[in-house]
């Protein structure tokens, strides 16, 4: 499974690259506007760092504006992945956009039909908000599992399940039980998937011992 980030902090990405860890990124308008400072300024930051795709939203909403603005993000760096959204506008930039070589993904996906025609549309990633889903009382892992066993029907299909809006190490977990190709997370959820209490009591353990021997592994 590919991990990407869910942020548009430079420092925040700069800490999880240095991992080598970080598959990806994924921004959207209400991401860069948290961070103050020019949209493309952002983009072009980001990729410099990350190698793998790069989603920059296009902030249209019809078709002929939505192509205009994708053609001029996918102009910042060979890694950028345009965003568009699941509406009928959306499915069509996507299709012109990735017969024209550009990665996109489809986003607000919360049903498997519109899945099925993102895949169709030639999407490089869907991207189904399991959180968004899970606080209206729905599953947004059974959506996940539904659209992991449909694309796996169809040689044809080549676009990858990213979920999206991802609350906590288990829905991490739980797609990549099913299959999903990406996870998109907060940094601090990233984070939360190193720790463990019995790993930090276990190390503590360790160096506990080892100090008492007087040794140094550089001596």
């Amino acid at each position: 499974m590919k991990f990407f980030v869910d942020t548009a902090e430079i420092k925040e990405i700069e800490a999880l690259a240095a991992t080598g860890l970080l598959d990806g990124v994924t921004t959207n308008p209400s991401l860069v506007a948290k961070s103050g400072r020019k949209f493309m300024d952002v983009l072009k930051d980001i990729c410099a760092v990350v190698k793998g795709p790069v989603s920059a939203e296009v902030t249209a909403t019809d078709h002929k504006a939505m192509l205009a603005e994708g053609r001029k993000l996918a102009k910042v760096a060979d890694n950028i992945t345009v965003k568009v959204p699941l509406t009928p506008d959306g499915l069509k930039t996507c299709k012109v956009l990735s017969s024209e070589g550009t990665m996109v993904n489809v986003t607000l996906c919360f049903s498997a039909a519109q899945a099925i025609l993102a895949a169709k549309a030639g999407a490089s990633f869907i991207s189904p908000f399991v959180g968004r889903l899970d606080d209206v009382g729905s599953d947004g892992m059974a959506l996940i599992a539904d659209i992991c066993t449909i694309y796996r029907q169809y040689e044809s299909f080549k676009t990858e399940v990213l979920v999206a809006s991802i609350r906590g190490p288990m829905h991490v977990v739980a797609a990549a039980k099913l299959g999903a190709h990406v996870s998109t997370m907060p940094p601090s959820v990233l984070w939360q998937m190193f720790k463990h209490p019995l790993t930090e009591n276990g190390l503590a353990a360790f160096l506990a011992d080892w100090k008492k021997t007087g040794q140094s592994i550089l001596d």
